[in-house]
């Protein structure tokens, strides 16, 4: 039985990983290169060539303040800081001068029972809460009623919502401690969006009563004298004509 050669396949999964993979590997393997290139001025000189090269990767970058600075930033990088040539602004770059990722931000918990009227509402019943005069405390009630009212609505347009639900609820989210009477009449409040259309609509109106009213513009009656005034012409040239074709033969 014959033996056959088997291609050795070297995968990027078994190799090192890369510093910056938005540069490729060649560019790495470049940058290690030129670390063990012996002469100064050589390396310099092939260094400047990578540069160039990582400038006309990324032609988006070119109006990018500081492009050629934030390139031999990452050439340093690349090289583990271990680069023994001096950038054009003769600031050699540091690890502690390369910009930290900041830590991540955690989620906030809630733990609202009623989750869907949002935190401000339960932000202002522990404002009513805390408020030692009642009849302040029982205005503030009814204020969060109402825009506890308006947010379901806009939040909820196919379902129907009732005094006696947001009572209910008032008293779930403030666990007994707020309520309203009975027979309170909770205001329906209006977003702000609608009212806005509603000015603008009104100032139109506005402007339109004004326009009509102004002289030669959109007024009728005047649009009726005009036409009263090309009949009455029409009607004497109509009258002249007759009276030439009917008078005597002289």
């Amino acid at each position: 039985m014959s033996k056959t050669n088997i291609l050795q396949v070297e995968y990027n999964s078994i190799k090192e990983p890369l510093i910056l993979p938005e540069y490729g590997r060649n560019i790495h393997l470049m940058v290690e290169y030129a670390k063990s290139v012996a002469d100064k001025e050589e390396r310099a000189a092939y260094i400047n060539s990578i540069v160039e090269l990582m400038y006309q990767m990324a032609p988006q970058n070119k109006n990018v303040e500081d492009i050629k600075t934030r390139l031999w930033n990452h050439i340093y990088e690349i090289a583990g800081y271990d680069l023994d040539v001096i950038p054009p602004s003769g600031i050699v770059p540091t690890p502690a001068g390369k910009k930290h990722v900041p830590e991540r931000i955690g989620y906030p918990k809630s733990e609202s029972k009623l989750r869907h009227y949002g935190n401000n509402v339960k932000r202002l019943i522990n404002k009513a809460l805390a408020m030692e005069d009642e009849v302040k405390r029982d205005g503030m009630v009814h204020c969060i009623g109402a825009y506890m009212k308006l947010a379901f609505r806009t939040w909820n347009r196919e379902h129907f919502v009732t005094d006696e639900v947001i009572k209910s609820d008032i008293k779930t989210l403030s666990d007994g401690k707020l309520s309203l009477e009975e027979d309170a009449v909770i205001e329906n409040l209006k977003p702000a969006i609608t009212n806005r259309r509603n000015i603008n609509s009104n100032n139109n109106n506005q402007k339109r009563k004004g326009q009509n009213n102004r002289p030669g513009y959109g007024n009728n009656n005047n649009r009726n004298n005009r036409n009263n005034t090309n009949n009455s012409n029409s009607n004497s040239g109509a009258s002249r004509s007759r009276w030439r074709n009917n008078r005597p033969n002289q």
